[in-house]
């Protein structure tokens, strides 16, 4: 089955000349789409950008840790694991050479999850493996995506 997205994306960094030079336009802009609130945004800091607003950089990071979590949450909840609460705080290293041609090359997820029972614990580990491999936006990048998972148990039975 084929899924399609589509977004709105609008640069809105004008600030008179256009592009007439590199330091003379912002490099905001929006993304929105039908019936979404529309996010501002920018690019990193290190290339212009604003340090309040999110960069496309860390748009790459939130898919892969937000696809990542919710296929993890769906199979937990397939196999019983209760999960209570679950943060992440992704890591990337992006590269650049001296021509300005960059790419990442790593992103590491860092989720903490909070399970109801210890019984679980060792599933709650291993279904990791499995989220990551069902993981649409995983399986689209070509770099290495690690999962570095610290369970911690809400209950334990006496």
């Amino acid at each position: 089955m084929d899924y399609h997205y589509g977004l709105h994306i609008r640069w809105t960094g004008n600030l008179g000349t256009g592009t007439s030079s590199y330091r003379e336009y912002s490099r905001e802009h929006e993304i929105s789409a039908v019936g979404k609130q529309t996010m501002i945004c920018s690019s990193d800091p290190h290339f212009r950008g604003d340090s309040k607003l999110y960069n496309p950089e860390e748009f790459l990071l939130s898919s892969v840790s937000t696809c990542h979590m919710l296929w993890y949450l769906h199979f937990c909840a397939d196999n019983g694991i209760i999960v209570e609460r679950y943060e992440d705080k992704p890591t990337g290293t992006m590269v650049t050479d001296k021509t300005g041609y960059g790419k990442f090359t790593e992103i590491i997820l860092h989720p903490e999850i909070w399970i109801k029972d210890i019984e679980g614990k060792e599933m709650a580990i291993n279904l990791h493996e499995k989220a990551h491999h069902f993981c649409f936006i995983a399986n689209s990048c070509n770099f290495p995506i690690l999962i570095q998972p610290d369970i911690k148990v809400t209950s334990k039975l006496a």
